[in-house]
């Protein structure tokens, strides 16, 4: 039988101009983006559709680009495209859960709004860093980390493409040791913090605070966690996984072979960009996927899923 799934971006995906096109021409979407504002007391719309200082300040990346995922999946939804599944990147998680029944829009957003802060405000600017580890096998990268301190794998994207995570001068020095051991390129990523390593676990206690005041729902479809790369049936397993989601590793490349292994054989990234096909494919080369990122998308995607 066949399966769909639905796949939602991290941070990093963001850019200007993002939704646009779909709050002009949809009021399912331009709901979502009116609600934000509202919400956030901020105006959504001039922080998503015109360049700026702040989109990429995490504080404000995560709302915004939830936002914009969300809007599109509204519409995504309302052409007739259904999902049997879900699963987002890191931040994708949230638009993942609301795919599957699990929280409102509104809580969504309200939640990645705090989370945003408190992964930008937990480490000091400068104490943290990241970089992506490219053209080494994941054992490989754990096999040297083993032997250094303050450095952890952030994200198994692909084969091929480890981010890792930790104290600025433990990353730099774990770059050095990667390069000696065979990796392609370690390229400095520009991070405001550690994301997805221990140092953010005050971050995901205070997280806790907000999470307690969402009203989780049933689900309707199982969404795959970034933190164990298995399914969620049970919604009440959500709160303490989304907490410990922030500092541990992001096990994409896992949860798409999860998927893979499930039966999906169709997979709709909603968002900005296409990093998660362009993963996927790495993955597996035979995977279908199609990217909405633009309302025409949309219809394309549609039309072939009918």
């Amino acid at each position: 039988m066949s399966k769909t799934a639905f796949l939602f971006p991290g941070q990093g995906a963001q850019k200007p101009g993002m939704g646009k096109d779909f709050y002009e021409n949809s009021p399912l979407a331009a709901e979502i983006f009116d609600c934000a504002s509202e919400l956030l007391s901020m105006d959504m719309k001039k922080l998503c559709f015109e360049e700026n200082d702040c989109l990429d300040l995490t504080e404000y990346t995560q709302a915004a680009l939830v936002t914009t995922c969300l809007a599109m999946e509204r519409v995504v939804r309302a052409s007739g495209i259904k999902a049997d599944i879900a699963a987002g990147l890191s931040l994708g998680e949230y638009c993942a859960i609301y795919t599957a029944g699990g929280m409102s829009a509104a809580d969504a957003i309200k939640t990645v709004r705090a989370r945003g802060i408190l992964m930008q405000d937990t480490v000091p600017a400068g104490k943290g860093a990241m970089a992506a580890v490219l053209g080494m096998a994941a054992s490989a990268i754990e096999e040297t980390l083993q032997s250094l301190e303050g450095v952890w794998i952030a994200n198994y994207n692909c084969p091929g493409q480890i981010v890792i995570t930790g104290e600025a001068g433990a990353v730099d020095s774990a770059s050095a040791a990667l390069k000696e051991n065979g990796a392609r390129r370690v390229l400095p990523l520009n991070v405001s913090g550690p994301f997805h390593s221990p140092l953010l676990r005050p971050a995901g206690e205070k997280l806790l605070e907000a999470l307690e005041q969402v009203r989780f729902t049933e689900l309707s479809i199982p969404y795959v966690t970034n933190v164990t790369a298995k399914p969620v049936t049970d919604i009440r397993e959500a709160k303490e996984l989304l907490k410990v989601q922030v500092s541990s590793s992001v096990r994409w490349q896992q949860s798409v072979e999860y998927m893979l292994r499930d039966g999906v054989d169709t997979f709709v990234e909603i968002g900005p960009g296409k990093t998660l096909a362009g993963f996927l494919k790495k993955i597996d080369r035979n995977a279908v996927v199609y990217n909405v990122s633009c309302l025409e998308d949309v219809d394309q995607a549609a039309a072939a899923l009918a």
